[in-house]
């Protein structure tokens, strides 16, 4: 699991700086058979982080920009005569590693045409179900400035993204790398150096290190705590779900062996806790007038509960 990592981080970093944590909770979600959602301002390297990461990856890639024109059949293909025959074309979401940009810009009935694509494995497309290829990555980007002529992902559909990672722009040092690399007109020219270094077995294998991690009684009663405490909030109006405490303990797993250990601390449930649970509360309205975040509320969530003693 290291390697993967070390090899990713030094591909992506060919063209990203600064975005070390993003990549690895991409390798992880990658690892894990989860979903991304990115969100940032525009021209933080959003789409270029994903974009890089599907490069270095030996697998199929393609991308969408998503708009508020397209039609779920655009995503996941459609039926066509051929020959006197109807022929299923499969759309751009049959790959290993799509990039979905700017998701909240296209309607609702096109968003929930990757719904079952997220959660399923799989498409159905005039009564027939297809499966999607193995493994199966969603990296969507979306503004959460803009708001206009946007519409917003409905929580059940942000409740199957394992992690919402804020791109913020980059420290000092690192802009100041952004500004004086080398370009192709406005094009990174490291870009076309980027190479494949990861392919599906590896990644398969670093899947089953991640389900053999040893996880104690009392990390998965921590799990469980933080969870329920997010519900008893007096600023959350809908709380994580039991879903929520599956992937916090799954995105803990990962980051365990990303640290290179082979058991879970209660330390790595609450280095990844934000990135997995605050896309998932609702704040009341109150709470929001008053200027509280949802990652305010995850914060408090988990200060709330006692550690458990080390073992």
């Amino acid at each position: 699991m290291i390697d993967i990592v070390t090899a990713l981080r030094a591909e992506v970093g060919r063209v990203v700086r600064g975005q070390d944590s993003t990549v690895d909770l991409l390798v992880a979600a990658a690892t894990l058979g989860g979903h991304v959602l990115l969100e940032g301002p525009p021209g933080v390297a959003k789409t270029l982080t994903a974009t890089a990461l599907a490069r270095a990856l030996d697998v199929d890639n393609s991308r969408i920009q998503l708009t508020p024109d397209m039609l779920p059949s655009d995503v996941t293909g459609t039926v066509a005569l051929r020959g006197g025959e109807l022929v299923f074309r499969p759309g751009p979401v049959f790959t290993n590693v799509l990039i979905a940009d700017e998701i909240n810009r296209t309607p609702p009935k096109t968003q929930s045409a990757l719904l079952e694509a997220m959660q399923e494995g799989a498409v159905s497309v005039d009564g027939e179900r297809h499966p999607l290829p193995v493994p199966f990555l969603l990296v969507a980007t979306q503004n959460p400035i803009e708001q206009e002529g946007t519409y917003p992902l409905p929580e059940a559909q942000l409740d199957r993204f394992l992690f919402r990672v804020r791109v913020g722009y980059p420290d000092e040092s690192a802009e100041r790398e952004i500004v004086s690399a080398t370009r192709e007109g406005l094009r990174p020219a490291a870009l076309n150096d980027v190479r494949p270094v990861v392919d599906a077995a590896a990644l398969a294998a670093a899947r089953d290190t991640v389900q053999d991690t040893f996880v104690h009684a009392d990390v998965v009663e921590y799990v469980v705590s933080v969870i329920r405490a997010t519900r008893r909030l007096p600023s959350v109006e809908l709380g994580a779900s039991p879903r929520a405490g599956l992937h916090l303990l799954a995105a803990a797993q990962a980051s365990a062996r990303i640290a290179g250990r082979d058991f879970v601390t209660p330390d790595d449930v609450r280095s990844v806790a934000e990135v997995v649970l605050a896309h998932r509360l609702v704040l009341s309205p109150e709470a929001e007038l008053e200027g509280t975040r949802d990652h305010d509320a995850v914060r408090a969530a988990v200060s709330s509960v006692p550690v458990p003693a080390s073992r």
